[in-house]
């Protein structure tokens, strides 16, 4: 139900009142949340595997930590969901994960899902028609770039201190690349 006060649209949503925000954007907010909270399971056994084959203590601790803050993410989003439209978020039947070429493969699978999930939590941020939801999707945003920090840094530790097979190096002179 929309009403205008002193020009601006406002909307009800259930008892709540919420001056200027777009109804459509928060259709579209409560579907990508849908999507955060469904890739889960998937998201959980890629994160197991990660942790299963890492080739460090240092490493296992860090992916577990990923994880851990992902399972918290996810609860939030479908608290969060279940708060506006009084309904819990429908599970999708068996996911399963393709397992990467190497760890290393994995932990750039990973990094760059962070940044994809980045691109659509301030999608969702966007529709929220209240701050206090906005402040939490804000956290679980700035986690996620903490989490791809992270993931670039095991990537470039791996790349570069030999936990990674290494293909025989070419050894080719200035003149070579040019050619």
């Amino acid at each position: 139900m929309k009403k205008y006060l002193r020009g601006t649209k406002v909307y009800y949503l259930g008892n709540w009142m919420y001056q200027g925000y777009d109804p459509e954007a928060f259709q579209k907010s409560l579907a990508l949340m849908v999507e955060a909270v469904q890739g889960e399971k998937e998201d959980r056994l890629f994160y197991e595997y990660l942790i299963s084959v890492a080739p460090t203590q240092a490493d296992k601790e860090i992916i577990a930590s990923i994880r851990d803050d992902e399972i918290r993410h996810n609860l939030m989003f479908k608290k969060m969901y279940k708060d506006f439209t009084g309904q819990d978020v429908m599970d999708v039947t068996e996911e399963g994960f393709k397992k990467p070429s190497s760890y290393t493969d994995g932990i750039q699978q990973a990094l760059f899902g962070e940044l994809k999930a980045v691109e659509k939590y301030r999608e969702i941020r966007k529709g929220l028609p209240d701050r206090h939801n906005r402040d939490l999707v804000f956290e679980i945003l700035t986690d996620e770039l903490k989490h791809a920090a992270k993931y670039n840094f095991l990537y470039t530790e791996n790349r570069t201190n030999g936990h990674e097979k290494s293909e025989p190096k070419n050894e080719k002179a200035p003149d070579d690349w040019i050619r």
